[in-house]
């Protein structure tokens, strides 16, 4: 064999492992460059637009503090009366309502970082700012959330044992109010 067409080969050989190995590895973002806001998801665009938690409020729910709607949904279980079930009703009235208005403005904030980079036109400043903003409202989206499992603590042991948490340092049987 010619030593042109052994390197041929080999030249060959590599080119389809890179290949391969590109396409092996794809960067975990391909496929979300064409997204209309790159940092949101389809799925995160409509959670925030339904004032959905996100998961926002997993230090008060696995620290034995209900959300509303969990509350209602688990109202027959707790044993709730129709005054309580108005009462958590309303909290969950006034969270959705909250959450959904800020999941909104949050949504508006994420295209300014958006169209910044993809004209080209980004600076530092403008980074720092728009990321302030964005910070700023997402720790008030998250209050919105906390607070409204602060509002909704009763009956938390009954909520527990029906959500399938372990209570091993009895923090279900204090008052959190």
């Amino acid at each position: 064999m010619q030593p042109r067409s052994v390197l041929a080969i080999i030249a060959a050989c590599l080119l389809a492992l890179s290949v391969s190995a590109e396409q092996m590895h794809p960067s975990p973002y391909a496929g979300q460059e064409a997204r209309s806001i790159k940092a949101l998801s389809d799925d995160d665009i409509s959670a925030l637009s339904k004032g959905e938690g996100m998961g926002m409020a997993r230090a008060a729910e696995l620290n034995g503090y209900p959300g509303p709607l969990h509350v209602l949904e688990l109202g027959d279980q707790l044993g709730l009366t129709e005054t309580q079930r108005q009462q958590v009703g309303r909290i969950y009235d006034r969270m959705s309502t909250a959450a959904k208005a800020l999941g909104g403005k949050l949504i508006a904030l994420e295209h300014g970082p958006d169209q910044f980079f993809a004209a080209g036109n980004i600076t530092l400043e403008r980074v720092t700012a728009e990321t302030a903003a964005i910070g700023e409202l997402e720790g008030r989206l998250r209050a919105v959330h906390l607070s409204a499992h602060l509002e909704s603590a009763d009956q938390i042991a009954r909520y527990q044992q029906l959500r399938g948490y372990a209570d091993p340092t009895g923090l279900a049987h204090r008052h959190h109010g």
